[in-house]
This record gives C-alpha cells, structure tokens and sequence, in this order.
C-alpha cells in the first residue's frame, strides 16, 4: 500500500493521502505518549478524521467502574488531535460467553456511566457489544438518550446488515459507525502478511453499500471502517467498497 522506502513514522501521511478517517486500535492497549497524538495531528490534513478504541483498562479489566480518571486522562491525550478528533468507541467482549456477565449487569454499569460522558464538548461515542441478542430496545433507548451511537458490526457472531437494520432504533446517535471486523480466527489460517485478498469479500460489501447509501439518504454521516481479517486486506476492501458506493478514491 506505501510508497516503497516510506517510513513508517510517515505512514499516517500517506494514507491520509488517500482516505479521510481512520481507526485506532493501538490506543485499545493504553493512552498514547502526547507525543504520538501530537505526530499523528501534524503529519494529517485538518480535515482528516482519527476514530479511536477507548483503553481495554476501561472496558475490559475495570468494566466500567471506578474509571473516571482513566478516562479522563486519555480524552485529554486524545483531545491534542483537536478537529481530528471523531468517535472514541468503547468496544466491549461477548460478556455473556466469556465473561458469564447478563444483559442487565451490562446495563447497569453502562447507564451511569454513559451518564457521566461530557456532553458539551464536541465529544462523540460510540458503543460496541458483541452479543446480538442484546441489540435490542433497552440498549438503543439507553443510547439514544445520551446520543451515543451504537457500532454496527460485521462479525460472525453478529448481525447480517439486512437483520440490523429490522431492528427499531438501531440508529442511536447523529451519526452512523459501522464496522465490518471479518472472522480473525478463520482468516489467520490463511495468512498473517495483510497483503493481498484471501477471501473473496465483494459479495459482501456489495449487501453493505446499499445499506450505507439508505442511512446517507437519512442525512447521517456514516463512520465506516474495514479490519484486515475481513478478506486478508483492507485497503483493497476500502477500495472496492468506494467502487460500490460510487465513490472515487
């Protein structure tokens, strides 16, 4: 995808190049150094978008609780992007295979704490579950009273997009986020190099490029991004999802 000899410092540039957003995942792992925001923010365009996975420490280890500082801390990192700073999503695990937690344990710590998010600061959410069973209206109410938008996912265990979008009040929030993640576990049998296609995903997105045209008819923006481990390789995805949706590059 790079120009050969770029280095990867300068790989943020030249994407940026290319497309207009991307997603975070380092910051999953823990805060950035100021210094990797400020880098991020000086080698992009002002109208280029960075979305970004709150820390696992939030979501994950400290589900929710007592994690006000944590947050805070990281916003305020985050926050040196200043216009390129979209959605931070708080991406959760399937509570309920793994971490034996119920619908209403989930929503008992998630309502005071979606509560709690600053609201009058230009900030955006976005929330992410990985149990289609809890898709449904106590979440979405929930969301949609705070402004939180709820991701939409492409993901085995998930939803196709038609049956999303059957679901009342899947758009929550003033924007859509959509997030087609593939099936990691499946897709690194077949390679670990992200080069080049290994699945044949068009079909696919060719499901996915109707869907984001009907909710940009409902004057959404729609976030939208695309995991290597949905074909093998995302850019060539991106790519052919512009072709779809009759976009130039």
């Amino acid at each position: 995808m790079y120009s050969l000899g770029t280095r990867q410092i300068d790989y943020i540039r030249e994407y940026a190049t290319r497309y207009n957003t991307v997603e975070i995942d380092s910051t999953f792992y823990g805060t950035p150094r100021q210094s990797t925001v400020d880098g991020w923010r000086e080698r992009t365009p002002e109208a280029f978008l960075f979305a970004a996975k709150a820390p696992q420490l939030i979501t994950h280890q400290k589900f929710l609780e007592n994690c006000e500082k944590d947050l805070a801390e990281f916003l305020k990192v985050m926050e040196k992007l200043g216009p390129r700073l979209g959605p931070v999503v708080f991406q959760f695990p399937y509570y309920s295979k793994k971490y034996n937690v119920r619908e209403d344990d989930f929503l008992a710590r998630l309502k005071p704490f979606v509560k709690a998010l600053p609201k009058d600061d230009g900030h955006q959410f976005v929330i992410e579950v990985r149990n289609k069973a809890w898709l449904r209206a106590p979440l979405c109410e929930l969301l949609t009273e705070h402004g939180i938008a709820l991701a939409l996912i492409d993901h085995p265990w998930m939803h196709t997009c038609n049956q999303l979008m059957k679901i009342d009040g899947i758009f929550t929030g003033p924007f859509a986020y959509i997030r087609l993640l593939g099936d990691r576990y499946a897709i690194e049998k077949i390679t670990t190099t992200w080069g080049e296609h290994v699945i044949d995903r068009k079909p696919d997105l060719a499901r996915w490029a109707p869907v984001m045209k009907s909710i940009l008819s409902q004057r959404l923006n729609v976030f939208g991004y695309i995991n290597s481990h949905y074909s093998g390789y995302a850019p060539g995805d991106v790519d052919t999802l512009y072709e779809l949706l009759g976009e130039g590059k």
